[in-house]
């Protein structure tokens, strides 16, 4: 009896996308990615990137990995303890995060930071505390940040507007979930929005109607690779070249022109992490 093929998938470059669009997030160092770097790489340049948010989860992880981009000036870096990893945060590690940032232009953004609570594998009040010090972190250094915020919307909106972040520069990163209910008060503080790949599945009726809302200097599209493949590339790892369905899917939804979307999301991502890659000028 042989065995089913998969039908073929349909390549990010079929989209014929402009090269200005943007990956706010996503974790190029993981494994399964980073070994294939260069031919990941290609494939984000001909689906139409321009730039990418590379997230180092430790110091450890940022100094082993940094290098490895140095041909890719379009890369940018962000720097942050998971929560998750929220035991990790000690006086040594955000000694080193401090070192980090101070020596390396390319780091941008703390984060990705916040709560999960989701998993257990650190305790809320120990996630809370380093979600507290990576603040005064981006505070100290006049930085953005980028939330991670699972199942805990309510309580990272509680720390971040008790820390003063309304009306500074936050992402919230992989918006979805709980984070949909409180759309209008990220909005209000002036935060940002990130849309992952899941938009583009079935069952995300909320998540659709939510994008709609957000306003068009407000919203970035990112693959949080190599998690969360968007259609139709569901089930598969993801890589940074998916961004063009989800942008395609965002479009959509929104009745706008996918080209159009994808150069003023990568704009606004530029902008808000001050990043200008060589030969691309955003608009104003």
């Amino acid at each position: 009896m042989s065995k089913k093929k998969d039908t073929p998938r349909p390549l990010p470059d079929t989209l014929g996308l402009p090269p200005t669009g943007a990956d706010s997030h996503a974790h190029l160092d993981s494994e399964g990615l980073f070994e294939r770097l260069p031919e990941v790489m290609e494939r984000a340049r001909n689906a139409g990137l321009a730039t990418i948010g590379q997230v180092f989860l430790s110091p450890s992880a940022y100094y082993e990995h940094r290098d490895a981009f140095a041909a890719h000036p379009g890369v940018f870096f962000m720097l942050g303890i998971h929560p998750c990893d929220g035991q990790e945060c000690t006086g040594a590690v955000l000694k080193a995060m401090r070192d980090a940032f101070a020596g390396d232009d390319r780091l941008r953004a703390v984060g990705e930071i916040g709560l999960d609570f989701f998993w257990e594998d650190c305790p809320h009040f120990i996630q809370e505390e380093a979600f507290r010090v990576q603040l005064a972190l981006a505070k100290e250094r006049d930085l953005p940040v980028v939330i991670h915020s699972r199942d805990a919307a309510r309580d990272s909106l509680r720390v971040l507007e008790a820390e003063g972040f309304a009306g500074r520069p936050v992402l919230w990163h992989c918006f979805s979930g709980d984070a949909v209910e409180h759309l209008d008060r990220f909005l209000a503080n002036g935060w940002h929005i990130s849309i992952p790949g899941p938009v583009t599945y079935p069952a995300n009726h909320d998540l659709r109607e939510a994008v709609k809302r957000i306003p068009a200097d407000r919203l970035m599209i990112e693959t949080d690779c190599p998690y969360l493949s968007p259609v139709p590339w569901r089930g598969k790892p993801n890589e940074t070249a998916f961004a063009a369905f989800t942008a395609e899917a965002v479009a959509r939804e929104r009745g706008e022109d996918p080209a159009e979307l994808w150069t003023r999301c990568g704009d606004t991502t530029r902008r808000f992490f001050g990043v200008t890659p060589p030969g691309l000028k955003t608009t104003p």
